[in-house]
Formats: C-alpha cells, sequence, structure tokens
C-alpha cells in the first residue's frame, strides 16, 4: 500500500514539482495539495493523509500555527519543507518542538532541479515519515528560567571536581524533541556531552542557541578544538563531522570536512568511533530516535572497547530505526524510556 501525502505550499511551482515527481511512484501517492493551511483543513479532514508535507512561511494562516492545531486535534506525521533563510530556520525548528517528524531544506532558486535531484531522499523521508508516531510537546517555558535556576538542577547535582567522564549521543528524526527532554532535565554540572544529531547546516546553531536557553547546561555548536567540560553541551555543525579526542587528560573535539559516512555529514559513527578510540571504558554512548542505521556500528565498537551503551525504547521513539539497529548488533547494555535517559547520564557519572 503507497503512503498517502497531501502538500501544503503557497508556492505553485513547488506543488507542480512535487506533483511530477512522485507521479506514478509505487510507494508514494500524492493524494492533494492545498496553496494555504485554511483551504486544506477541510480537504485533510475528508481525506487524511499519512504524511503531510508542509511549508512554515505562507500567507494568511502561518505552516508552524498549522501544526500546532493539527497536533493538538488529529495529529498527522509531518514534514517540513523549507527554505533555510535565518527566520526560516528558526520557525522549522519550533516546528520539530511542535512535533514535526522532519525538516527538509529546498532552495529559493534552482527549486525544480533540486526536487529532481533530491527525488530519493524525499521518497524516503515521507515513507519514514508514514511509520512514525508523532509526540506533540507544549511549547516550552519562559527562555531565560533554566539559566536562572541552574544552581538548583533538576535532578540533583553531581560534584562540580568529579571526573570529567563525556557522554556521546546520536540522533535523528524526532532526536530534537527527544534531546530536549533529555538536556532540559540536567544539571547544571552534568558531564560534558557531544552530540550530533541529523540536521542542515544552518539548523545546528540557531537549535544550539534555542537548547541554551531552556537548559541548566551551557549548550552551543561546536568548533574545532572546542573542550569538553562539565556543563557543556557541544552540538556538531550541520555539513561537518564532530570527533572526540584527548589530550593532558582533557576532552576536546575536533570539526572536520569530509564525505558523508552512512548519507550523513555529521554522522554519528564517526562521533561514537572516535569516542572509543579515545575515551575508551570512560564514555557514555547513548542512540536516540531516528531513521537508517546511522551510529549502530559505531556503538558496537563503543561497547566492544568497554563503554556504557544506552539505546532508546521503541514505546518512545518517533522512529525506532537507528536504536533497533544498535540493538541487532548487540551493542547495547540497556534499552530506556526517554524519560530515564537524564537519570541514566548522571547514575554514570556517579561511579567510581
Amino acid at each position: 500500500m503507497s503512503v498517502k501525502v497531501f502538500v501544503v505550499d503557497d508556492s505553485a511551482v513547488v506543488r507542480q514539482a512535487l506533483a511530477h515527481m512522485l507521479a506514478g511512484h509505487a510507494e508514494v501517492e500524492l493524494i492533494g495539495s492545498a496553496p494555504n493551511p485554511l483551504l486544506a483543513m477541510d480537504m485533510i479532514r475528508k481525506n487524511p493523509p499519512d504524511v503531510l508535507l508542509l511549508d512554515i512561511e505562507m500567507p494568511g494562516m502561518d505552516g508552524l500555527t498549522f501544526l500546532r492545531q493539527i497536533m493538538s486535534t488529529q495529529p498527522i506525521p509531518t514534514v517540513i519543507c523549507s527554505t533555510l533563510s535565518t527566520e526560516g530556520s528558526k520557525v522549522a525548528l519550533e516546528a520539530l518542538s511542535a512535533g514535526a517528524v522532519a525538516v527538509l531544506a529546498k532552495p529559493k532558486l534552482g527549486l525544480k532541479q533540486y526536487l529532481e535531484d533530491s527525488r530519493r531522499e524525499m521518497v524516503q523521508t515521507l515513507k519514514t515519515a508514514a511509520r512514525s508516531k508523532p509526540r506533540s510537546r507544549p511549547p516550552p517555558g519562559d527562555s531565560g528560567s533554566a539559566k536562572l535556576l541552574s544552581r538548583a538542577p533538576v535532578l540533583g547535582s553531581v560534584h562540580a571536581f568529579a571526573m570529567n567522564k563525556p557522554v556521546v549521543i546520536g540522533s535523528s528524526t524526532g532526536g530534537t524533541q527527544a534531546l530536549e527532554v533529555v538536556l532540559t532535565s540536567l544539571p547544571a554540572d552534568a558531564p560534558g556531552i557531544a552530540i550530533t544529531q541529523h540536521m542542515p547546516e544552518k539548523f545546528t546553531a540557531m537549535y544550539a542557541k534555542r537548547l541554551d536557553g531552556i537548559c541548566a547546561m551551557n549548550v552551543r555548536e561546536a568548533r574545532d578544538g572546542d573542550r569538553l567540560e562539565r556543563g557543556v553541551v557541544l552540538i556538531a555543525p550541520g555539513g561537518l563531522h564532530m570527533q572526540l579526542r584527548k589530550a593532558a587528560g582533557q576532552y576536546f573535539v575536533t570539526v572536520v570536512d569530509g564525505p558523508p559516512v552512512n548519507r550523513h555529514k555529521p554522522s554519528v559513527d564517526v562521533l561514537f568511533r572516535s569516542a572509543a578510540e579515545c575515551a575508551g571504558r570512560d564514555v557514555l554512548g547513548i542512540i536516540l530516535t531516528g531513521m537508517g542505521d546511522d551510529g549502530a556500528r559505531g556503538m558496537k565498537v563503543l561497547h566492544d572497547g568497554g563503554a556504557r551503551t544506552l539505546a532508546q525504547n521503541e514505546e518512545t521513539c518517533v522512529v525506532f530505526g537507528m536504536p533497533k539497529e544498535a540493538i541487532k548488533l548487540q551493542a547495547v547494555d540497556e534499552i530506556l524510556p526517554l524519560e530515564q535517559m537524564a537519570r541514566a547520564i548522571l547514575q554514570f557519572d556517579s561511579r567510581a
């Protein structure tokens, strides 16, 4: 049975190009389109799609407002297809937080050629989204509140001068929400965390800034040579790989260019393998929700080297692909619900 897709985009060029791209496809069927959310609403109610492909910058009702309405009344797996302007990136991140499954970038110029070239990625994303379990969440509170509470951590402080045992986390589809759940539950002096989240390059700096506003820990997009220390979260920049290294008893990250690994840049496998090499048994590896298998083999290297490894359980994943592949490789010590990951990080940190 083919995946039923409905497109909401104010550009007639986009709607026509998508119709042409998906025409006759055996696995994905375009069942309708609308130039704005107001027209789309009745059409979706009458014939609910498996996946909604949604623009966010539209006249009348914007895509973000529409998404929040959909998620509160009739949750539908939603893929955002947006241009990567600064403002567009910010709103797309808000859409992910509101429950969107994934974000696809579209250029302002050369749109038809881009859609033709990215047909395979588009179809795979739509198919995966159709199997996902979108989780809508209320918007976070005042962005400054977490920083004000940084001296009164959420799950209990660990000793500020304890050994720095790093944590490495990999995630993809659904990961922006999952990471928010984990990081907002950690105290300001939690162990240093290096994260590879599959995300376009223009999104990661803004995503890190958003997390920094709601977390007790300091969150930022990684720069080459940054030190991974207690209370710091470093997020791999989109379009570059991030590796962990150790020098003079301290952990640092290197940010490097290179070919995609497992079709991704940054790649979770790259981070995990580097952590296994430099930290051995002193690192905690965590794999969260995401499509595909990036990170599974890297987690196997971590596990076989004596590191502790955790995977998010199927029930709390938006997409159970990456954790499932790591579990199949027998690379996981324990499978946990998302809500228990922060506590597991602090428990690992407290061990001698």
